[in-house]
């Protein structure tokens, strides 16, 4: 299964912890805050002015490696 926008930041996190590194690597740093319990991963990307595509490309990247 690969990650996509659409999923929960949160969900993303627990299931794949390789992830962590990648979001921090982002700015995405405030994983524990309440906002990434309820936004999928395109929504917290556009809240940092991130690019939700690479995001997805790095994180697939990491869970893949």
């Amino acid at each position: 299964m690969s990650i996509t926008k659409e999923m929960s930041i949160v969900d993303v996190v627990q299931k794949y912890p390789q992830t962590v590194e990648v979001f921090r690597n982002y700015g995405m740093g405030c994983l524990g805050c309440a906002a990434a319990r309820f936004e999928n991963i395109e929504q917290g990307a556009a809240a940092h002015g991130i690019d939700a595509t690479a995001l997805v490309a790095d994180l697939n990247k990491a869970v893949n490696e």
